[in-house]
């Protein structure tokens, strides 16, 4: 057996599995201190049916802790950015569009050094030890605890990046955390360096949180392996979560599609997944959320890291409804909903209060909504559905008929049948489909690289891309039977010079329990 967890902005949802077959799921309110929302979680479950620690062999989590704290802008380390690029890329410094409040809360310092390459290989210049000796010892004088190293085109060429990081060991010792580009966005420097410096910032926040959710796991007797679910729908174990907290960010939409496409058995649809504080709407495309093909800003700052491609609405069970216009959100009352509803003898009018009005719902007290006239109940519940109709629209990329899928629960307050798309399938487990999408992650590896493909040589460079993204998926932890490509883009490069190509390939398999 094994648990997966997802912790939303109002519910903690938990399920424990047997294989495919769920046998047992809860919703929590999530706590003010998550990790406590995660040991009643786990103690719920045992209620429902009862185990015994040694019964489990891994728990799957997808948590909102990072991105949380990027956005208060709070629990961040004093943090450095070193760009390896001049003299290149010296009009843009790095942290150059950081909004004022998040470059406080880090403490942030950049600098430039020499170094770099272009996209073929070739250096712009050859790196300067001394230089970066004196940039460490700066750094080390203003107490910097975390350092985000990147070079141009490291993608391509990451050995100065390893170099540097090295060099600034040498001077910084052990206690500061480096992370490298090249391990963690893609082509693009900005958005690459952008990345990388809040994953810097985070690890040691990250260090504390993977403590806290062990211990939290451990409490209860359970000593299996810990993974925490990735932006793209994959898992990483803890010590990944340690050096790269980043990859954590949209693991709660991902969850949620990936449970949608386990529980309705289907591979390509629209997903809408209503939580307490937002609906989610994304496609899934072979099983996995369609990825954005562009930039992703989060906090305001600029990334290109894997990220699904997610509407968001401001619509969930705990939004606040205004009875003057009958709009819904983007307000909520989030965690607080058990207390803060009218069915649960709040005083506020909550999106859960006109489900209940509907008949929708059985949930609190519905005599405490008997009040609500049955037309502005109605005006609701239309104006949620028009709107969410319209962000599944504007989400497919062709006029053909696509099936709907809901999931959350807070996907009660979707109609049975969404115009113009159809029936709405709301799946067995619906409610607790992020947590089943965490328990069934699977292991992943993915190249994105810009290659300078020789003449007769395409077919040869582009196996090894493949085989590579395999061999990546299988040392990350997945059963090597299992590993398959499931998305590969090879786009040419015009503008570049030596016939180059960005060659991106993404393998997934299924994690290897015995290893």
């Amino acid at each position: 057996m094994h648990i997966g967890i997802d912790v939303g902005g109002t519910n903690t949802d938990a399920v424990l599995m047997d294989g495919a077959q769920t046998l047992a799921g809860v919703k929590h309110s999530t706590t003010p201190d998550v990790t406590d929302g995660i040991v009643q979680a786990i103690e719920d479950l045992r209620a429902h049916h009862p185990f015994e620690g040694s019964d489990i062999e891994a728990v799957m989590i997808g948590t909102t802790h990072f991105i949380n704290a990027l956005v208060q802008a709070s629990r961040l380390a004093p943090t450095a950015a070193l760009r390896l690029g001049l003299p290149a890329t010296r009009a843009l410094p790095p942290l150059v569009d950081w909004p004022g409040e998040l470059l406080e809360a880090a403490q942030a310092r950049s600098y430039l050094a020499h170094g770099g390459y272009e996209f073929d290989g070739r250096p712009i210049s050859p790196l300067d030890p001394d230089e970066l000796r004196g940039i460490a010892e700066d750094m080390k004088a203003h107490g910097i605890r975390s350092v985000a190293i990147s070079a141009v085109f490291s993608p391509v060429n990451h050995d100065l990046e390893v170099r540097a990081a090295e060099i600034l060991g040498e001077v910084l010792g052990d206690d500061v955390a480096i992370s490298l580009s090249h391990e963690i966005g893609r082509i693009g420097i900005l958005e690459r360096e952008n990345a990388t410096i809040i994953n810097a910032a985070l690890r040691e926040l990250a260090s504390e949180i993977v403590d806290g959710l062990t211990a939290a796991v451990r409490a209860h007797g359970i000593e299996a392996p810990i993974f925490l679910s990735q932006n793209d729908g994959t898992l990483m174990d803890d010590e990944y979560v340690r050096r790269y907290p980043v990859a954590t960010f949209a693991s709660g939409p991902t969850n949620s599609m990936r449970g949608a496409a386990a529980t309705s058995g289907l591979q390509d649809c629209a997903v809408i997944d209503v939580g307490g504080t937002t609906a989610d709407i994304g496609l899934l495309v072979n099983g996995f959320p369609r990825e954005t093909a562009n930039e992703v800003k989060v906090a305001g700052i600029r990334t290109n890291f894997r990220m699904p491609d997610v509407l968001s609405l401001g619509i969930g069970g705990g939004s606040i409804v205004d009875t003057e216009t009958a709009e819904v959100g983007p307000a909520s009352v989030g965690y607080r909903l058990g207390t803060e509803a009218l069915v649960f003898g709040g005083s506020t009018l909550t999106a859960t209060d006109i489900a209940v009005a509907a008949g929708r719902a059985a949930v609190g007290d519905p005599a405490k909504v008997a009040h609500l006239d049955p037309a502005f109940v109605a005006r609701v519940l239309a104006r949620i559905a028009e709107r969410v109709a319209e962000a599944v629209d504007r989400m497919r990329t062709s006029p053909d008929p696509i099936a709907v899928v809901a999931v959350g629960g807070g996907s009660i307050l979707l109609p049975d049948v969404l115009e113009p798309f159809g029936p709405v399938h709301r799946p067995e487990n619906y409610a607790v489909a992020n947590a089943i999408g965490a328990s069934i992650a699977q292991v992943g590896g993915e190249i994105d690289k810009v290659y300078a493909i020789a003449a007769g040589a395409r077919d040869e460079t582009i196996a090894a891309v493949r085989a590579e993204a395999v061999d990546k998926a299988i040392a990350a932890g997945a059963k090597p039977s299992t590993v398959a490509i499931i998305d590969f883009d090879e786009v040419p490069i015009p503008y570049l010079p030596g016939n180059a190509t960005r060659i991106r390939a993404k393998a997934v398999g299924d994690l290897d329990m015995g290893a």
